[in-house]
């Protein structure tokens, strides 16, 4: 089979320009996203208050929300490598809609259930194909392009914290109904980037059927030390989602219980790492472009781990800082991970970008529930310093094939 057959797609786009206004709109498009999503783990110092819920309980919520958008997105992605599904994106966004509006509404621990429901469905429908829109625009900027559009994600998450201080904790669960403005908003621009989406692949198509590379089916032949490094990156991406759950869910409990913070005090810590982590999600993709993929996968990693296991043991003031810094060391390596995944399996974007980010929610999933008995029989000390324990997997990221290596497909 000729090589060119498997990468025609990856060639005539790092040939065209990195179209940048498509980028920054996709930013802010994931940044609605996700700020949406935020919402939830957001409530749930004030769903835990108002329905007398449990951990465990509040580990469910996050699990029905990230478990439908792990499970979802790699189907979607596969479907869209096959046929691109343009208008998916701004149809996607109108379950989000729905979802918002159930959670601002529900009565019961059940149709909040069901509402985070619809919203992991949005999200399952948006990423794959949010990712396959900055692939495209990205041109030979890889990193960053992917590093754009994953900032605009973690931005969103980042919110969280300053949600709950702003909105959830004067109006309550009702406050969320304030983000039907912000997914009728992205509705607007996803159906612009629609439009932008269905025209590259008009003209990619065209250039395809010139080239004469049109039709050419794929190489099936997968070798071991390809499954080898998917299952590794896959791996690492389990060990650094589980410490964010951990963290993302939790700390703010912690803080409030071990320096007698307030809900908007506590929620700035939270804040402190999610600002840093999306700082550090930007800044990583340009490093990974100059210095190497795997080697920002490594340090980003295992790098955090001196830092996370101290983070449970030390004064507030310091705390405060370790989570600054171990949000932008961990996180830097969130857009890279994906752009390392795409380049193993040439030709699957949307099926990688499934994996990589749904399996981080899937992930987070997993370990909110996991991490929630573990609070409940336990403690939260005990919680947080099993957490801070993961980011030393890192190591085994120095079993990745270097950077020319994979694109190779390994």
């Amino acid at each position: 089979m000729n090589q060119s057959a498997s990468t025609s797609l990856a060639q005539t786009v790092s040939q065209s320009k990195t179209t940048y206004n498509i980028l920054v709109i996709m930013g802010l498009c994931h940044l609605l996203n996700d700020s949406i999503q935020s919402v939830i783990p957001a409530m749930f110092p004030v769903l835990g208050k108002s329905m007398d819920l449990s951990f465990t309980q509040l580990g469910f919520i996050a699990f029905s929300l990230n478990i439908v958008s792990s499970i979802m997105q790699p189907f979607i992605g596969a479907i869209a490598d096959k046929k691109p599904l343009p208008y998916a994106l701004p149809i996607g966004m109108f379950s989000t809609l729905g979802g918002v509006l159930g959670l601002a509404f529900a009565p019961n621990y059940s149709m909040v259930l069901l509402s985070v429901l619809f919203i992991g469905l949005g999200s399952a429908i948006f990423h794959p194909e949010g990712s396959r829109v900055a692939y495209l625009a990205a041109g030979p900027r890889r990193g960053l392009a992917q590093s754009i559009y994953q900032v605009g994600g973690n931005s969103g998450q980042a919110l969280a914290p300053l949600i709950t201080a702003l909105i959830l904790v004067p109006y309550g669960q009702i406050g969320a109904a304030w983000f039907t403005i912000v997914a009728a908003a992205a509705v607007g621009l996803l159906s612009y980037i629609a439009i932008w989406y269905s025209r590259k692949l008009k003209a990619i198509n065209f250039i395809e059927k010139s080239a004469g590379t049109a039709g050419r089916q794929e190489s099936t032949s997968v070798s071991r030390k390809l499954i080898f490094s998917v299952v590794l990156i896959l791996f690492l991406i389990f060990a650094r989602s589980w410490y964010v759950a951990g963290i993302t869910n939790f700390y703010t409990f912690f803080a409030i219980e071990k320096y007698s913070l307030t809900i908007q005090q506590a929620q700035m810590y939270l804040f402190a790492f999610l600002i840093a982590g999306a700082l550090g999600t930007f800044f990583g993709g340009p490093m990974a472009d100059r210095l190497g993929k795997r080697n920002v996968i490594i340090a980003s990693i295992l790098g955090s781990a001196p830092l996370s296991i101290l983070i449970p043991y030390v004064p507030s003031s310091i705390a405060f800082i370790l989570l600054l810094v171990t949000g932008f060391i961990l996180m830097s390596s969130f857009s890279v991970t994906v752009v390392y995944a795409q380049e193993l399996v040439p030709g699957k974007i949307g099926t990688m970008a499934g994996l990589t980010v749904g399996l981080a929610f899937g992930m987070g999933a997993i370990g909110s529930i996991a991490l929630g008995v573990i609070a409940d029989h336990f403690g939260l000390l005990t919680t947080l310093t099993i957490t801070g324990f993961l980011p030393l997997l890192g190591g085994l990221a120095f079993l990745l094939p270097a950077d020319k290596k994979a694109a190779s497909n390994a």
